[in-house]
């Protein structure tokens, strides 16, 4: 039983590690990107709040939902 908790625990932190990784897409970073600096929040996939979507862009975040 215990190798089996063991087993999952391990399963299941590696998915998270792959969904964090799918989240940001290292190519498309890019400091330099130049954002309108006007505050219409975003949460990011990798669970950071953004100023806009630009700069979730720009920090090369994949996927995010609006915040109301």
């Amino acid at each position: 039983m215990e190798k089996s908790l063991i087993i999952i625990a391990f399963i299941l932190i590696s998915c998270e590690d792959k969904q964090d990784q799918a989240c940001i897409d290292e190519s498309k970073i890019n400091p330099d990107a130049v954002c309108p600096e006007n505050y219409d929040p975003v949460l990011g996939c990798d669970g950071e709040v953004y100023g806009n979507s630009c700069e979730a862009e720009r920090n090369g975040v994949t996927n995010w939902t609006e915040i109301e």
